[in-house]
């Protein structure tokens, strides 16, 4: 799975008239692997020492635990499958989705290069005297990267005549930020998740030292267009031709 496309973005904001349907936990037996734990329980707020962003009954943070990294892989195979759930072997494909997302997932983490990316995540809120598992408790996910543009860029992706073997330019002025993969689990829709995932993302490539922040968009996606505008993105008017073809936007925010 690439990162450099956003899934379609099923959220609160989209004014979609589906019910919330209760969210589809996978079979632990069938997804057990020898480094994660699925029945692990969720730590509570003050067991992680970083900076959260608190609404509501949810908790938006960096992932911390392989067993969230492995569940936002397993949110972002949901949300592309979402619309073929009759479709034959979906439930083994999300599983193979899944472990190859979360694979990828680790190896952006990791960094590479030069360029490392963030999984940020929504965790309901713990009680402490009733912990839920990790599988349970992550309803939310993104990711945040912060990127240099190539010399002479003004954007990503920008065409530029740049001089040979000078792709990139590691200047404080051409460091941004890059959001992908949001997604939100089915059952926690309605709540704020994503347009609060989105200010916490802002917030964290700002003290990145990232002046802009930015996203691609299908531009039949009016309802993540509309989100992403209450934050104050708005479309890059020079597109690329690539983008044309793959009737996409690229939206940008200042942070």
């Amino acid at each position: 799975m690439q990162a450099t496309s956003s899934p379609v973005i099923r959220d609160e904001e989209e004014g979609l008239t589906k019910q919330p349907q209760a969210r589809v936990i996978p079979d632990l037996d069938t997804l057990k692997r020898s480094d994660l734990q699925f029945n692990k329980l969720q730590h509570l707020d003050e067991e992680i020492n970083q900076d959260n962003k608190y609404f509501g009954e949810f908790v938006a943070r960096e992932a911390v635990l392989d067993e969230e990294y492995w569940t936002a892989a397993w949110l972002r195979a949901e949300s592309h499958w979402e619309d073929r759930p009759n479709e034959r072997y979906a439930e083994s494909y999300k599983r193979k989705f899944a472990d190859q997302e979360y694979n990828a997932l680790k190896r952006r983490c990791r960094g590479y290069h030069g360029q490392r990316s963030t999984c940020l995540i929504t965790v309901k809120k713990e009680d402490k005297k009733v912990k839920n598992t990790i599988l349970k408790s992550v309803v939310g996910t993104l990711d945040l990267s912060i990127r240099y543009l190539s010399q002479g860029e003004s954007f990503p992706g920008e065409r530029v005549q740049a001089p040979l073997f000078c792709s990139i330019e590691r200047k404080e002025a051409s460091r941004y930020g890059y959001v992908a993969n949001l997604c939100v689990a089915k059952s926690a829709r309605r709540k704020g998740i994503a347009i609060n995932m989105l200010k916490f993302a802002i917030q964290s490539a700002k003290l990145k030292g990232a002046d802009m922040i930015f996203v691609h968009v299908h531009r039949k996606n009016t309802p993540a267009q509309e989100l992403y505008s209450k934050l104050g993105f708005e479309v890059v008017d020079v597109a690329s031709l690539q983008l044309v073809e793959e009737q996409m936007y690229l939206l940008c925010c200042k942070t």
